[in-house]
């Protein structure tokens, strides 16, 4: 788990690159950017939503649709998931304090 409130606060002043996502419901939901990783020969996206008590990361896996468009898929693989969760927490480990 991802606190948001360990954010450096230097990070959060710079421009954020946001991304907003439709959920099922038809709802837009906004989402900062934290990182891509590659893990077995696919990219994924970290993500934490754009609130203040936002605490975990979403990681979605991006899908190609030609070079200039991409798409993300939610993953159900826990092992993906927790594997590309470490590798994000392994490159940040100095500049987040993560809960386990």
């Amino acid at each position: 788990m991802l606190n948001n409130e360990d954010f450096p606060e230097e990070n959060v002043e710079e421009e954020a690159n946001i991304i907003v996502l439709t959920d099922d419901e038809g709802n837009d939901v906004e989402f900062e950017y934290l990182d891509t990783v590659e893990f077995e020969g696919s990219e994924y996206i970290v993500l934490i939503e754009n609130t203040e008590d936002a605490d975990e990361a979403v990681i979605l896996k991006i899908e190609s649709l030609d070079d200039e468009n991409e798409t993300y898929v939610g993953v159900e693989d826990e092992d993906v998931l927790n594997s590309v969760f470490k590798i994000f927490k392994d490159r940040y480990k100095d500049d987040f304090d993560f809960a386990e």
